[in-house]
């Protein structure tokens, strides 16, 4: 269970937008572990998500030495105007930022299923009645 969160918070920090959840049940399903854990642990981190997005860009933009984000109006509205440079440049963005933190995941995935492993187990030894306790049947 505890690779099941790590997996679902670490995939629900990409810095795509709207891939999050197909993501994290394709891989919970490919390596097998828990689809419902997997997605709690997605949309735990649904906030952090939304701190992160920026940054992942930013640091692609820093690694790969491209164009900066456009911020003001007039940024985008130049933009606007040209609809494949738009897509273009959102996709090099994408990219890059996917790359970052693909680096990201790959060192952080381990280190949280450990701990969230550790703090389930101190769950479980605190609390025995979750152990003895039976799944209601109705």
């Amino acid at each position: 269970m505890a690779w099941s969160l790590a997996v679902g918070m670490v995939v629900g920090i990409n810095p795509s937008v709207g891939l999050t959840t197909l993501l994290v049940v394709l891989l919970a399903w490919a390596f097998g572990l828990s689809k419902f854990a997997s997605l709690v642990g997605a949309h735990v981190v649904a906030p952090v998500h939304l701190l992160l997005f920026l940054p992942f860009i930013d640091l692609g933009v820093h690694l790969f030495h491209t164009r900066k984000l456009p911020m003001n109006r007039s940024q985008l509205e130049h933009l606007s105007h040209h609809p494949l440079r738009l897509l273009h440049d959102i996709w090099q963005w994408e990219w890059h930022a996917l790359l970052v933190w693909g680096l990201v995941a790959a060192i952080a995935m381990p280190l949280l299923a450990v701990y969230l492993r550790r703090a389930l187990i101190v769950l479980l030894r605190r609390h025995r009645t979750l152990v003895r306790s039976r799944p209601a049947v109705h």
